[in-house]
């Protein structure tokens, strides 16, 4: 199909007379350019020739040289005439070579070991045409005929000389680049550091610090635990030890940190090399996205601290992204409770699949203003349009439907904090039971694609008003399906690290505070999750139910709440107990020890993606789910908490809900 540039979004079109003024007037911004870039322009030109007048030299005293080897250095009176007539003939030819094969394309600061097959392909092609012609040549030009011995000495010479000059401009200015970056530390010293992981990923990364003196980095030496490499040099820097000496090296080399370097580490592995530095002691730091920047998209100024996402434990999701993007490709999508910590990282991740609109519904008004500013200032492409609503307003929420039309929902807005809904039950369930079945419904009979609840691993055997109102949410969306065309599902996971209100950002201020850090119960364990691999669930659980599904990520073993609280101390550069301490609480109203992701009875089965489940659930008829519906509301609007509680523990009969 042609490419139609009238259709490019208003973000790439390029205005090429937005600095002309009336009458096709030039700008004085433009005028001022102009000399600058026609300066530009000369050096460029004059550069280049310098780079082939050099080049020329180098073919010429190598021809020259190559005679002379080939004599013992005493070129006979007779051989001095062949050696001038042959002497331009073959630099011509080579000069020709190095063009053909794209030599002159290439950066010489950025010259290396990949561009060498360029010069072995010009050496080959020259050699070629030499013994060719020396072939073809009549006797009568005798004196034309190249000597083999001297084109092949003449060959390594000059394809050498000429690849050499490059390496010796790309050490030169990769000297100068340090110093001039170094002198803009002002002289502080510089950290010494050791990177772990001397694979091709860390060499990678020691050139790149070796080549920014900014970053105010001493590279004392490699830690690998590969026996091959004990005691190798890489890129001149010596591979010291393995991973289990870290701290006699350490306190050996006065190491100010240790840089992990890994291209794909386990978060096993970034939690055993953390625990090690830990004994040193020693700040322990990370160079993410690796990967990348084997593939030159990113550079080691992202070097940054572990966190503690990096020591969960477990790999993080990975989607099927042509499976996601047919699901989301060109449909309008709604996200309720876009300001929320899913909500916002589901809109921004969708960006990424190509929707023809996304509608982000918030209740307060700061949220949504910060969410639809930045996914314009990312560029967005599709139509974003920011709506000032609550869930609960079914007139409201009816409206936007009716004049948006969205493809599919995801339905993201709820109240979470199990403590806080354990003192407000009735409130829990209008916004957690009630506005999702009413915007369940809404969405079935407006021919909504898709609507995918965000519910909870609180959900399964309930112990809180939040987990039950949560599991009830479930049974009013899948007593829905069937009903309409709609596909209803639901996606359980655990814990989010980061999100509003949940225990890493609380411990993370206490620590700031000085502590102590507050821990309910010391065995207490939870599964936890990225807000990135939630929002990424939720999208794969869109694209892969068919209708009535409750989808379960793989979330690896669960950690305990304790052993979190020390990594974040430790990470943060303390002891715990010697510099922050840790006391215990008790636990809260509504919390378990641990928590489930599926009842007993339930049956997980395989689905296309290895860490998504799906819950094959006995369903409650639909009948008693509209009526348990109706009881709550009453209960909700005109009753009390214990008429919600009591009703709650009647709909589920496997929570364990405090009736008082």
């Amino acid at each position: 199909m042609p490419h139609d540039d009238t259709k490019a979004p208003p973000a790439l079109m390029i205005n090429e007379d937005a600095e002309a003024g009336p009458a096709g007037e030039e700008s004085s911004a433009t005028l001022f350019r102009r000399p600058v870039l026609a300066r530009r322009a000369a050096v460029t030109f004059l550069y280049r020739q310098l780079q082939f007048l050099l080049d020329l030299a180098v073919l010429a005293v190598a021809f020259s040289l190559a005679y002379r080897l080939r004599f013992d250095f005493n070129i006979p009176e007779v051989a001095r005439e062949p050696l001038r007539l042959q002497l331009p003939f073959v630099v011509l030819i080579q000069f020709g070579a190095l063009a053909a094969v794209g030599v002159y394309r290439f950066i010489w600061r950025y010259i290396g070991f990949s561009e060498m097959k360029a010069f072995l392909a010009a050496a080959a092609v020259s050699a070629f045409v030499q013994i060719l012609l020396r072939m073809a040549l009549p006797g009568s030009l005798a004196e034309w005929r190249v000597p083999r011995s001297v084109t092949v000495i003449d060959t390594v010479l000059a394809f050498g000389g000429v690849f050499a000059l490059r390496v010796a401009r790309r050490g030169f200015y990769e000297r100068f680049e340090r110093q001039f970056r170094s002198s803009i530390t002002g002289g502080r010293e510089r950290k010494r550091v050791l990177l772990v992981g001397a694979g091709r990923a860390g060499v990678v990364a020691a050139r790149e610090i070796l080549g920014r003196g900014e970053l105010g980095l001493d590279i004392r030496g490699f830690v690998d635990d590969d026996p091959e490499k004990e005691r190798r040099v890489i890129q001149g820097i010596r591979i010291l030890g393995t991973s289990a000496e870290l701290p006699e090296l350490v306190r050996r080399y006065r190491i100010d940190q240790v840089i992990l370097t890994f291209a794909r580490a386990s978060r096993e592995e970034i939690r055993r090399i953390a625990l090690i530095c830990e004994q040193a002691p020693v700040k322990v730091r990370i160079i993410p996205g690796l990967g990348e920047l084997l593939e030159g998209k990113v550079t080691v100024s992202r070097i940054r601290d572990v966190e503690i996402e990096d020591l969960l434990g477990r790999d993080p999701v990975r989607l099927e992204e042509q499976q996601v993007r047919d699901f989301l490709a060109g449909k309008s999508v709604m996200v309720t409770g876009a300001g929320g910590s899913i909500g916002s990282e589901l809109a921004r991740q969708i960006l990424r699949f190509g929707p023809a609109e996304i509608l982000l519904v918030e209740r307060f008004e700061g949220a949504l203003f910060e969410i639809d500013r930045e996914l314009r200032a990312a560029g967005a492409l599709c139509r974003v349009v920011p709506l000032l609503a609550d869930v609960s307003d079914e007139g409201r929420m009816r409206e936007i439907l009716g004049l948006c039309r969205a493809d599919v929902i995801l339905h993201a807005a709820a109240h979470k904090h199990v403590p806080m809904m354990e003192s407000n039950p009735r409130e829990a369930v209008k916004n957690n039971v009630l506005a999702t079945a009413r915007l369940g419904r809404l969405a079935g009979e407006l021919g909504v694609g898709a609507f995918v609840l965000i519910s909870s691993d609180k959900a399964v055997r309930p112990a809180s008003v939040m987990g039950a109102t949560k599991r009830m949410a479930e049974l009013a969306v899948q007593s829905l399906v069937g009903r309409y065309s709609t596909r209803y599902l639901a996606v359980r996971f655990g814990n989010v690290i980061g999100s509003a209100g949940s225990v890493v950002p609380i411990f993370q201020r206490q620590i700031a505070l000085g502590g102590p850090v507050t821990v309910t119960d010391r065995e207490m364990v939870r599964y936890f999750m990225t807000i990135p691999e939630a929002a990424q669930l939720v999208l794969q659980a869109g694209a892969l139910g068919e209708g009535g599904e409750i989808f379960v990520l793989d979330m690896g073993a669960p950690i305990r709440i304790l052993d979190l609280a020390k990594d974040l101390i430790t990470l943060s550069g303390l002891r715990p107990w010697d510099d922050i301490d840790i006391v215990f609480t008790g636990r809260r109203p509504g919390e378990k020890i641990a928590e489930e992701l599926q009842l007993g009875s339930e049956c997980l089965e395989n689905t296309r993606h290895p860490k998504i489940f799906v819950g094959r659930i006995d369903r409650i008829p639909a009948a008693d789910v509209e009526e348990g519906l109706v009881a709550l509301s009453r209960a909700a609007h005109a009753g009390s908490d214990s008429d919600v509680r009591r009703i709650l523990g009647e709909l589920i009969p496997e929570a364990t809900l405090e009736t008082g």
